[in-house]
């Protein structure tokens, strides 16, 4: 299997490559510079001994074209419209996974939802339809990912329109040993995505002891 991760030479993305590679997936690593993108896979491909998922970097419409069902899009907001219609000619007949959070400029605590209600939503309406649109992996710091040592500290939650494309989605984060929920439609993201500014105002907080904290779903103990 091949996903790819457009944004991936950024901590999250490369946090995701590299947890993904670790799990037995080939990744096509994209980003608007190509070269770059495949001098940055060469070195994570050195940094794991053992693994089975080869990372390869291509420009972001190659790595799109690569990629066998599942487009991951983990570009900052600023980039996120141009990026989807970039590749929208490449996705008929792909899932794209939006983890992008549209922070507000300037101040990372907070959000700035555009029109649309969130940044899924957003992309679900560039897209059109006939390309079905998850959110999910919004919450999980990018820190986190890359510290592979250490397994991810939370839940994923899953939120979008079409069932047999979350359900994918959610199978394939799933194989990272972590848990992921189908939090709903994809105007859930309006709340899945506002979380993340409050986590990173919790993990810079000097009152707090701790960082790069998560979301769990606890289930009842009675």
């Amino acid at each position: 299997m091949k996903i790819a991760i457009l944004g991936g030479t950024g901590p999250q993305g490369k946090g995701l490559a590299l947890r993904f590679a670790a799990a037995g997936v080939d990744v096509a690593l994209g980003s608007r510079d190509g070269e770059r993108a495949a001098q940055i896979a060469q070195e994570l491909n050195e940094q794991q001994q053992g693994v089975t998922g080869v990372i390869s970097g291509v420009d972001n419409l190659a790595a799109t074209a690569a990629a066998d069902e599942i487009v991951i899009l983990a570009v900052p907001y600023a980039a996120h419209n141009a990026t989807l219609e970039a590749i929208k000619p490449e996705l008929n007949g792909k899932i794209l996974v939006d983890i992008v959070v549209p922070l507000a400029d300037g101040d990372p605590k907070a959000v700035a939802m555009p029109e649309a209600g969130s940044a899924t939503e957003e992309a679900q309406v560039l897209l059109g339809d006939e390309i079905p649109v998850v959110g999910a992996l919004h919450n999980v710091s990018a820190a986190t990912l890359n510290k592979l040592g250490h397994a991810i500290n939370c839940d994923i939650l899953v939120c979008g329109n079409d069932l047999a494309a979350k359900e994918k989605v959610i199978e394939l984060i799933e194989s990272l040993d972590v848990k992921a929920y189908n939090a709903g439609p994809a105007v859930n993201a309006r709340c899945i995505e506002a979380i993340t500014p409050i986590l990173i105002r919790l993990n810079i907080s000097k009152k707090v002891p701790f960082s790069h904290a998560g979301v769990k779903i606890w289930a009842p103990d009675h």
